[in-house]
């Protein structure tokens, strides 16, 4: 294990774990398919288990122990897993997920890394005050950042704000996008808000690295098509760079 000792194994319910068997380094995605992805370039990687949308391996990055474990689609159920996460000792996460662009400029396929999020999700109004910041850790924003430098090619590197909302498609209400747009934010998910706040919440550090897979402002996007090259690309990329980041620790 990596960092202080575990004195008292706990069993995390819904990861369906104990926490003796978590290194205190942690690579969180939403799609489990990608959580596989990420394990398979471990070195010796283990699944040690599964249930619902959690599906939870370890292995080692150049010579450092890490967990992959995938969260699902959504603040409410990633919440569960970052809170487990964290009564089982984790004391580094990265969230290695996809986003829409507000900006012409962050183009599909490019990565963005988030210094905070906008907290437009119900999660967070739950359990914290209304204005009470989702902020990433500054120094897994710098490691990010600085693997990414390490990392080369030619893939785009954003740094700044985003947003996280619940609703993945639009119904009748009318969220004010352009708002957030005019204010710089650079890109929506559905996550890294929760992330953040649980994190500052429990004193441990949290960042979050995406991929840009489409526009998700009007005005910018033609059709919605996550599948191809350049966002695969940009995928395949976060994942080094996050294991890079977090082993850096």
């Amino acid at each position: 294990m990596n960092g202080s000792e575990k004195t008292l194994t706990k069993q995390l319910p819904n990861l369906k774990l104990t926490s003796d068997s978590l290194p205190d380094r942690v690579l969180v995605c939403g799609d489990p398919g990608r959580a596989k992805i990420i394990a398979d370039l471990l070195d010796n990687p283990v699944q040690l288990a599964q249930n619902r949308e959690y599906h939870t391996y370890s292995g080692s990055w150049k010579g450092s122990q890490v967990a992959v474990v995938s969260h699902g689609v959504g603040a409410p159920g990633a919440a569960v897993c970052f809170e487990e996460l964290i009564m089982g000792g984790v004391q580094s996460i990265i969230r290695v997920g996809t986003a829409g662009s507000y900006q012409k400029e962050v183009t599909p396929g490019s990565l963005v890394v988030s210094t905070a999020a906008v907290s437009c999700d119900g999660l967070t109004k739950q359990i914290v005050p209304p204005g009470f910041p989702a902020v990433a850790d500054r120094k897994i924003v710098e490691a990010l950042m600085n693997a990414a430098v390490l990392n080369g090619g030619d893939i785009p590197v954003n740094e700044g704000i985003t947003l996280t909302l619940d609703a993945f498609y639009s119904g009748v209400l009318e969220f004010p996008h352009q708002l957030y747009k005019k204010a710089g934010v650079l890109a929506v998910d559905m996550e890294n808000s929760a992330l953040f706040v649980i994190a500052s919440l429990k004193g441990v550090k949290a960042g979050a690295i995406m991929a840009i897979d489409g526009y998700a402002d009007a005005e910018l996007r033609d059709e919605y098509n996550p599948h191809n090259d350049l966002v695969a690309s940009a995928v395949e990329a976060e994942m080094k760079i996050a294991l890079n980041a977090i082993t850096a620790l």
